[in-house]
């Protein structure tokens, strides 16, 4: 059997274990609250793995390690961003969003939390949030698309095209029967295998290039600004623009719903606090795995001899010349976890938007749970074919589709979501504005260029949503005494939980 073949079985019985996970979770799915939430029902492994796995997706083990390869530790800031962005978001979001969405009226998506939280009569704060979501879950889809063709087109030698739309079949299948509990569960699988896969392949490459003191030296002689946090490779000193965009990513974390479902889905308040730590020592561990498989790339390259035009394509190149087919295909199903643990995610919350935000909230109030299952079921297929066209283009970066989804998320719901949770003020136009406010200037942002527009759009933003949200709520009626109520019995609960952690509360 040719090492081809043996890595295409390896992928195969990845692949199938998968399925039948998505098949069981099948049969436990028998309500929408099940199909788009889990019935509420997840430990703490299975909500941090699963929120950490679907929030990293291909750039993880490509757009990382890339970055790294091609800029030294430059891409050291924006690892730090993420993983302090990580950490805060479970600290003052988890808790709070998971009570307040079951004490409103048991919102199972973010929009209908928004709606039921600032009592949206009339009915716009849903609609309009989900079409964010669908505008830009597309791109960020699209993203883990293109992850998954060079990914196949690396391995196999398929046509990039071609490998794209496997890569599209392979994330429906689970995606479609499962819903949220075949995503969470292989999601576990998934991140375990990331990590993995992020100690073995840096650990290899550095004793193949003679071990970390050989690798540290060889850097120096390359490009010892390769090893500077406070220059590019060039030599030239980090602009206060690109070291602020780079941590900036790390304020995307409080917008993106996929990660909030996460948070909601949990089983009980109590258990975040461990889901927490377990959630941030996975994010560590897989930063640090990415940003030294790229600078040992950099010199396992140079004595191999090897020209890579794509530095993307860095820890597949590695893979495939430091193992065996089967540890190889084992270490590249690793790169296909991270793209469908990402992919199913955001094909699960596009549908969910599609099926309760829009359908239901405004065609059909009166759905009944079948109906709704299979409008949702049918918004996956079609959300995935979009976002397949999207990806067909070999020449797009993983990273580049990533940031404008994640700036888009991070500007239009961060400031909203995180506001709603802790100011008794806030009130429904306030949220629409803000919503319309951050991802219209995100949008607007990203077409500019030149001096201060080369900030990252994440954080003007953040500050255009924030201001609108403060403006907007001052200028608009005061929030009801039902909302003032169910913020007052949130914010006790939130308090009683919190009385022997760490966790924040409001006086």
């Amino acid at each position: 059997m040719t090492d081809n073949n043996l890595i295409l079985l390896t992928f195969l019985i990845y692949f199938g274990l998968m399925l039948l996970v998505g098949l069981f979770a099948w049969r436990q799915t028998l309500s929408s609250s099940d199909y788009f939430l889990g019935g509420r029902s997840l430990g703490p492994w299975s909500v941090a793995l699963s929120a950490g796995a679907s929030d990293m997706s291909g750039w993880l083990l490509l757009g990382l390690p890339g970055y790294a390869f091609a800029a030294g530790l430059e891409a050291f800031w924006l690892a730090a961003g993420l993983l302090g962005g990580t950490w805060l978001n479970w600290l003052i979001v988890s808790r709070r969003l998971r009570t307040y969405s079951a004490l409103a009226d048991d919102s199972l998506t973010l929009p209908e939390f928004l709606a039921n939280r600032f009592e949206d009569r009339k009915g716009l704060l849903q609609p309009v949030s989900a079409v964010f979501i669908l505008i830009f879950f597309l791109f960020y889809t699209s993203s883990g698309l293109v992850a998954g063709g060079k990914l196949f087109e690396s391995a196999f030698g398929i046509d990039y095209r071609w490998a794209v739309m496997i890569g599209m079949v392979s994330v429906i299948s689970y995606t479609l029967f499962g819903g949220f509990l075949a995503v969470c569960w292989t999601d576990l699988i998934q991140g375990l295998l990331m990590a993995a896969a992020l100690l073995v392949v840096p650990v290899a490459a550095l004793e193949a290039s003679g071990g970390a003191d050989t690798v540290f030296q060889e850097l120096q002689r390359i490009n010892p600004e390769l090893l500077s946090v406070f220059t590019t490779v060039n030599g030239e000193a980090l602009s206060v623009i690109t070291v602020l965009s780079l941590l900036g990513w790390g304020l995307g974390y409080f917008g993106q719903p996929h990660i909030m479902a996460r948070f909601k889905a949990v089983q009980s308040e109590g258990q975040l606090v461990l889901a927490r730590r377990i959630a941030v020592s996975w994010t560590g561990i897989c930063m640090l795995g990415a940003l030294l498989a790229g600078l040992a790339g950099v010199v396992y390259t140079q004595r191999a001899g090897i020209s890579l035009d794509d530095p993307e394509a860095i820890f597949m190149v590695m893979v495939n010349a430091l193992f065996n087919p089967v540890i190889a295909g084992i270490l590249l199903a690793a790169i296909l976890a991270a793209i469908m643990s990402t992919a199913d995610s955001q094909l699960l919350v596009c549908s969910t938007a599609f099926a309760e935000d829009f359908y239901r909230d405004i065609f059909r109030r009166n759905a009944p749970q079948e109906e709704v299952l299979l409008v949702g079921r049918i918004a996956v297929v079609g959300i995935a074919v979009i976002a397949t066209w999207l990806a067909l283009n070999p020449d797009r970066s993983v990273l580049g589709m990533v940031s404008y989804a994640w700036a888009g998320f991070g500007a239009a719901f961060g400031p909203v979501l995180v506001l709603s949770l802790y100011w008794r003020r806030m009130n429904g136009i306030g949220a629409l504005a803000g919503i319309v406010a951050g991802g219209l200037t995100v949008v607007w942002w990203r077409q500019q260029q030149g001096g201060w527009y080369d900030l990252y759009e994440i954080i003007p933003g953040i500050i255009a949503a924030t201001l609108a949200v403060v403006v907007f709520s001052y200028l608009g009626r005061k929030p009801s005494k039902n909302m003032e109520t169910l913020f007052d019995k949130v914010n006790g609960r939130v308090g009683q939980l919190s009385h022997n952690d760490d966790e924040p509360s409001v006086s």
